[in-house]
């Protein structure tokens, strides 16, 4: 029972850093998006920039800098290895986001802009009522493979020592008790069994954009 115990709770900090990931690193990513797609050409260096480093470095890696490089660097050590493990999940699931967002707005003919600005619309006016859910529609399949990633990636923050359910479970098995990492993988395959039901539901509920 106590075992049981461990691993719900240790489960539910994999929820957490799964949720807080995804309502920090959803809005940052279409700011980065932005950021990459201005004409600004600094600005669109040092996003495209950005982009590249996190999304072609280890998640793992990033992890392990956001929790040492302050102590190292500036001699404040982090003491908040979940909030460490949080700043690097956003950082990294932004970046990732930021491609589909910017991929789905790019995939969108420039006549449906145009024939917008014809009509009298500025340019906000034709990306929020005529653009926006047509590109809701064809990023939900990648972002929904991201978003059932980002709940299996969940268990690495074990690295940094967040006690997850993984964490929880390893110490178990380190004392010769196997069964709580078979059960860990149990309470992942119901997580995203449940998410793959509703993200079908989504992409059924958006059908009728076909644009």
């Amino acid at each position: 029972m106590d075992a049981l115990q461990q691993l719900f709770i240790g489960f539910g900090m994999n929820c957490l850093l799964f949720v807080l990931t995804l309502v920090m690193a959803l809005p940052l990513g279409l700011i980065i998006t932005f950021g990459t797609m201005t004409k600004l050409k600094p600005l669109k260096w040092v996003m495209k920039t950005f982009v590249w480093i996190i999304r072609g470095t280890p998640l793992m890696l990033q992890l392990f800098i956001v929790l040492y490089a302050p102590g190292i660097l500036w001699h404040h050590p982090v003491s908040n290895r979940m909030g460490a493990a949080l700043v690097a999940f956003v950082i990294n699931y932004a970046a990732y986001f930021s491609e589909i967002f910017r991929g789905g707005i790019e995939s969108i003919p420039k006549g449906q802009y145009e024939a917008g600005q014809v009509l009298g619309l500025t340019k906000t006016q034709v990306f929020f009522k005529i653009v926006l859910f047509q590109v809701i529609k064809r990023i939900t399949p990648p972002m929904g493979n991201e978003v059932i990633t980002l709940v299996k990636d969940t268990a690495l923050a074990r690295v940094i020592s967040v006690a997850e359910i993984l964490q929880n479970a390893y110490r178990y098995a380190s004392k010769g008790i196997i069964w709580p990492l078979f059960a860990s993988g149990l309470y992942f395959l119901a997580f995203t069994g449940v998410l793959s039901i509703l993200l079908s539901f989504v992409e059924k509920k958006l059908d009728y954009y076909k644009g």
